[in-house]
């Protein structure tokens, strides 16, 4: 760790976590925290999904679809960046209904 590079504790759904950055992303870093914590409480709010785990990424997979939607609509099926929005989002919502398929036994045991 640098001198500019700080230790800092952070909280998500109530587990401290230990992260290291720069004092100039210190601001940054806290508010990807907060955003991250508050999509994991909604996720976990609405009684679907058990697991930390699977909180995870629930939420990970919301925040890459925003994020994905923020970039802007595409008006061909790839964009110059090389993404194929329609494929991601079915790519995405294959990957969720897996998720959904392969944890519900598992959320049965608990």
């Amino acid at each position: 760790m640098t001198d500019k590079n700080k230790a800092l504790d952070v909280s998500i759904m109530g587990k401290t976590y230990k992260v290291t950055c720069a004092d100039e992303e210190r601001e940054a870093l806290l508010r990807a925290v907060a955003y991250l914590d508050q999509k994991m409480s909604e996720i976990k709010s609405s009684g679907r999904v058990g697991s930390a785990e699977r909180i995870a990424v629930m939420a990970a997979l919301n925040i890459a679809h925003e994020l994905l939607e923020a970039r802007g609509p595409r008006t061909s099926s790839a964009s110059p960046d090389g993404f194929d929005m329609a494929e991601v989002k079915r790519r995405m919502a294959v990957m969720q209904a897996t998720l959904e398929q392969a944890l519900a036994p598992q959320e049965k045991l608990l």
